[in-house]
């Protein structure tokens, strides 16, 4: 495919789909990690990835903060509880989380009280 035809290609990309694929090469160069999409439930992993949303939550008197973080394979919630806030943590933050997965109702993978660090 020609220079030409890479452009029309990205140009009919959405900036989602952009935005994954970059996400995706850039955590499979991240050592000793495994993709979202191939976590097994119940085990502890080491997974990487961008903060794509963050939500504080009420949680029986105290709070919780959720990060959605995703691979561009999939995407996984990370639960820290009674905290609020987390110096320097951001939409885009890149972060490699270890910790164990359990699967929530909705089928989407989770981590509480991950250990993180900032990548």
């Amino acid at each position: 495919m020609g220079r030409l035809g890479r452009f029309f290609q990205r140009l009919g990309r959405s900036d989602e789909e952009r935005l994954s694929d970059e996400v995706r090469e850039w955590a499979g160069t991240v050592p000793d990690t495994r993709r979202i999409s191939a976590c097994p439930s119940r085990e502890p992993v080491r997974i990487t990835g961008i903060v794509k949303r963050l939500t504080v939550r009420p949680l029986d008197g105290s709070v919780s903060l959720e990060a959605l973080i995703s691979d561009g394979t999939g995407e996984m919630a990370a639960v820290w509880t009674g905290r609020p806030h987390i110096e320097g943590l951001q939409l885009g933050s890149r972060l490699i989380l270890e910790g164990v997965v359990a699967t929530q109702r909705h089928g989407r993978p989770r981590m509480v009280n991950p250990e993180f660090e900032f990548a």
